[in-house]
């Protein structure tokens, strides 16, 4: 666990050093391992690798520099890449930058208003059941990638599509044969060294060692594949929105879909940085600062033509794990980018197509959890998990925005045992032996802001006691807050005690 707590900037200037190398070191790492992420999110969303490059820039030298989350990434993410392959099918690319405008700025707006916090108030069923979507689209999606050709306009499509492309093959080893087989190198290099890598090279990813092994020998043997197309100046990738293109915001559905595009985002985005958060013991996420900052982020990239941003988990966690103490190590991943497509253009231009698609299939395939939905079950009951396994559904057959708003529905039957006593007060007191928080009535996801900030604000190291005697009940969303919190709490040496209330209440003691 990365133990940085104090600002950089009150720190002497020896410990600055120390922090500027390790933030230098971190951000080597996570370049690495956003290269083929950016990419490979920008071919599963229908568009060009360059668009997905821009976002990266932007997400590390913008959002990195204004963040709420420190050491939070950010840049394209695979949870948008199936509304955007939707949007870029029906309304055309030139559209994507107005929607994404407006996104931006609804973003920037709820953030000013502070509606950060109820981002997290979003059931973890249906967060995770949109993740197990999202992933399956992306492997159903991305296997035809595997094989030198083009994923069909919808999920249903392009899974009845799967055993064509198998029972296709041939032993002649033509372009898709070709492709495949080095897709297959890409995964099982990825794969293997994520398994066997030496302790030394730990920090380096799996995703790259699997491009490059199928890059080089694609190179080798001069193998005839669909190849990255990147422009010879990454400027040229920037597409300005003209006047004329602003007309489609007059669509309702095209406005429906900017806000799907900041909701979607946003909840993303604030969930990471949660998880962020429990990964160190540094400084805790402004929810709503970091909102704001995928905001402007959003409207930059809007504006240059490019994918939408959010958080990103994947390249968050590999920034932790390197190391890194502040947000210099983000922006300087946005930095190192910008370099390698200012200058290496051509290297780009070599990485076969069906290698991108492989790490997608495998990205995708990591977001269908079913542990957790098991764990839903164990410890929650039915109805979590059946919510899980219906938005997850919906998302596949349907579209995301479906199986989101069909899961938050669902989501309210679990209020329906406590619609007598909604309201959960919470009560803090403070005595000679700590900090006293006494809950008073139902923890549901509705009143999860208010127990997330009461509980964020107790100072660090003094002892705590929680009452649960006058609490009636709790929710699966205010459970898993409170788990999180409680193991953040101890890992760091914090003394918490648990006392009233039965049953899931008492498993926090």
């Amino acid at each position: 666990m990365n133990t940085a707590t104090a600002p950089l900037d009150a720190a002497p200037p020896e410990a600055k050093a120390r922090w500027n190398v390790r933030d230098l070191t971190a951000s080597i790492v996570v370049f690495l391992v956003a290269m083929p992420l950016c990419m490979g999110i920008a071919v599963a969303s229908g568009v060009s690798p360059e668009k997905g490059l821009i976002t990266g820039i932007i997400g590390g030298l913008v959002v990195g520099a204004l963040a709420g989350s420190p050491l939070q990434v950010s840049g394209p993410a695979a949870g948008l890449a199936v509304i955007v392959f939707e949007l870029v099918r029906d309304q055309g690319l030139s559209a994507l930058g107005p929607i994404l405008m407006l996104a931006g700025l609804i973003q920037v707006v709820a953030g000013i208003f502070r509606l950060g916090g109820w981002f997290r108030a979003i059931s973890p069923a249906v967060v995770h059941g949109m993740l197990a979507g999202i992933g399956v689209l992306i492997v159903i999606g991305q296997f035809h990638v595997l094989f030198d050709s083009k994923p069909l306009p919808s999920g249903l499509e392009n899974l009845a599509a799967m055993p064509g492309r198998l029972l296709g093959l041939s032993p002649n080893m033509a372009a898709a044969e070709i492709a495949l087989a080095l897709a297959l190198v890409t995964i099982g290099v990825m794969l293997g060294w994520e398994k066997w890598r030496p302790t030394a090279l730990k920090l380096v990813p799996g995703a790259l060692m699997g491009v490059m092994a199928s890059t080089l020998l694609a190179f080798a043997l001069g193998l005839d594949v669909t190849r990255v197309v990147v422009p010879e100046n990454i400027a040229a990738a920037i597409a300005l929105p003209d006047a004329g293109a602003f007309s489609i915001l007059l669509n309702p559905s095209v406005i429906g879909a900017a806000f799907a595009i900041a909701f979607i985002a946003s909840a993303e985005t604030l969930l990471s940085a949660a998880a962020v958060d429990r990964m160190h013991d540094g400084v805790r996420t402004n929810y709503n600062k970091e909102l704001r900052a995928q905001g402007v982020g959003n409207l930059l990239c809007g504006a240059a033509g490019a994918l939408p941003m959010t958080g990103v988990i994947v390249r968050s966690s590999a920034n932790v794990q390197a190391g890194a103490t502040t947000r210099l190590s983000t922006m300087l991943h946005g930095v190192w980018i910008l370099g390698f497509v200012a200058l290496l253009p051509w290297l780009l231009r070599e990485i076969p197509m069906a290698a991108l698609g492989a790490v997608l299939v495998v990205t995708g395939a990591r977001l269908v959890n079913f542990s957790h939905a098991k764990h839903l079950l164990r410890d929650y009951g039915v109805l979590p998990a059946m919510i899980w396994a219906v938005t997850l559904t919906l998302v596949v057959v349907e579209d995301l925005l479906t199986g989101v708003l069909v899961g938050i529905a669902l989501s309210m039957v679990e209020l329906l045992p406590h619609f007598r006593r909604l309201r959960l007060r919470v009560e803090q007191s403070e005595e000679a032996e700590g900090h006293t928080l006494a809950l008073d009535g139902a923890a549901t996801f509705l009143a999860l802001p208010k127990l997330s900030e009461r509980l964020d604000g107790l100072p660090r190291q003094a002892p705590v006691r929680i009452d649960f005697s006058r609490c009636s009940a709790i929710d699966h969303t205010c459970s898993e807050l409170l788990k999180d919190w409680l193991q953040r709490r101890r890992a760091s040496g914090g003394k918490v005690e648990v006392f009233g209330g039965s049953g899931k209440m008492a498993e926090f003691a």
